[in-house]
């Protein structure tokens, strides 16, 4: 009976103090294929492992203790798989992990040495760290919260009519220049017009040029697939009165709102309000590479997206008036396409975009911070001699069936590759790719490097990154004081 009593007790202390322990909700998303799994895992691994992580404070004053793993507290949210994401990485050949297509969570606890002296006569303080993947598709639905049909019809027909995405939209403008808004309701129009514009938006999306493709759910339509929620398409409403009843345009203008009052609202109030801190992974390299049209779209894609956050610094009156996203970190990814002396500049020019993008969104309070990072390494450094000339390239794998030039990589052989310099001035290199129709970059994809699980000594292996630690830093290091 003796034993019984202590181990609930012991069992109810143990609930107290998980109860009592802060905890901070830190939401990772990012534009198409920026890397959101990868940058999970591998902060995952780095922290778990005890990787080198000399930028972030806590570790750099070795007053980590340990990272671990423990059950997520939401039961609703599916948990994000990290196990079988590792075992992706770890696999004989390595592969990437497949992207991210819904919402998921996972708990990291932290258990550290405070820095303040009083604090540590405690013993040991811990943290837990609720990481919240999402895809970026659903972040961009958040400005339509704002709008209503008309407003979104206009912005969504400006972009399909504009030079970069004119061909890909063709059939579905076509259809609308012969569908008439004043007509009778009909289900099989609105199918069809519904599926014309997906068709639009997912031909831009695997083109890889474009940011900004809303709604989100029509590309990533999960358990809505075929519900009138999702079969609407903007029109263009000529008079300022509200359509009809019964036209096809009060139809479409009805199903809008049922997505933003089913959909986008509940994805608002449920997770995105919830957030303490935000990381937002941005493809600048391929933007850049691609250019004017994609640099264009990337910078709109910025507005939208800050205009989407609840900026302000977190207090007591959180709990009454609701959390804040008191930070918010843009993150290049990819900087390990790049050699090093060009990781500063991809930084350079992030910022440059942010800022502007701040202005214009007219965002204040949240401390927004940009960097260039590679949460996992895919190269090594390397030089090669070209015209008795020294350049700075990247030795790594690079992924079949990419191609620079007249070379098509079969993806076995590894490759010395000069990707070219990012210019100095980022004013400059934006101003370039705003008026170029590409970039001079010679830019490839990379496969995986070959990772060891353990070390010689029997410990887990941390994985290889850039800039990773200086991340942790910015988003957590103030927790863990």
């Amino acid at each position: 009976m003796a034993d019984i009593s202590y181990s609930l007790i012991k069992d109810a202390q143990a609930r107290l103090t998980d109860y009592l322990t802060p905890s901070i909700r830190l939401g990772v998303t990012g534009l198409s294929r920026a890397g959101k799994t990868v940058f999970i895992t591998a902060l995952v691994r780095n922290l778990v492992c005890g990787g080198r992580l000399p930028f972030f404070a806590a570790d750099a004053e070795h007053r980590i203790v340990r990272a671990y793993l423990e059950p997520q507290p939401d039961d609703s949210i599916p948990r994000f798989d990290y196990e079988a994401h590792l075992a992706d990485l770890l696999a004989t050949p390595p592969r990437w992990p497949e992207s991210t297509k819904r919402i998921s969570e996972l708990r990291v606890t932290i258990e550290y040495r405070s820095a303040y002296a009083l604090k540590r006569l405690a013993g040991y303080s811990k943290l837990h760290v609720d990481i919240v993947d999402y895809p970026g598709e659903w972040l961009i639905d958040l400005p339509m919260l704002e709008q209503d049909f008309r407003t979104f019809s206009a912005g969504s027909l400006a972009l399909a009519r504009s030079p970069s995405r004119a061909d890909h939209a063709k059939p579905f403008l076509d259809f609308l220049a012969g569908t008439d808004p004043a007509a009778a309701e009909d289900e099989q129009i609105a199918i069809t017009g519904a599926k014309l514009f997906t068709a639009y938006l997912r031909a831009m999306r695997d083109s890889g040029a474009q940011s900004t493709l809303a709604p989100g759910r029509f590309l990533l339509p999960g358990e809505l697939d075929g519900s009138p929620l999702l079969t609407f398409f903007p029109m263009p409403l000529t008079s300022e009165e509200r359509p009809p009843r019964g036209s096809l345009a009060a139809m479409m203008m009805r199903r809008f709102e049922s997505y933003k009052t089913s959909v986008v609202k509940p994805f608002f109030n449920d997770h995105f309000a919830r957030l303490d801190r935000q990381i937002v992974l941005v493809d600048v390299l391929t933007a850049l590479h691609r250019g004017a049209d994609a640099v264009g779209d990337l910078e709109r894609a910025m507005t939208d997206i800050l205009r989407a956050f609840r900026p302000g610094a977190n207090s007591w009156l959180s709990m009454f008036l609701g959390r804040r996203i008191d930070r918010v970190l843009f993150a290049a990814t990819k900087a390990d396409h790049l050699p090093a002396s060009s990781h500063d500049r991809l930084e350079a020019i992030l910022k440059e975009i942010v800022d502007e993008a701040v202005k214009r969104a007219q965002t204040e309070g949240a401390g927004v911070h940009a960097l260039a990072l590679s949460a996992l390494r895919a190269t090594r450094e390397a030089t090669a001699k070209q015209g008795g000339e020294r350049l700075p390239c990247l030795r790594g794998t690079p992924i079949k069936g990419e191609r620079i030039g007249t070379v098509t990589f079969d993806g076995t052989a590894e490759a010395a590759i000069f990707p070219g310099d990012l210019p100095a001035d980022p004013k400059a290199a934006l101003n370039a790719a705003r008026h170029a129709k590409s970039a001079s970059l010679e830019l490839v994809r990379f496969a995986p490097p070959k990772l060891a699980d353990t070390l010689p000594d029997g410990k887990p292996a941390a994985f290889p990154h850039i800039r990773l630690d200086r991340a942790l830093d910015f988003l957590i290091s103030d927790y863990l004081s």
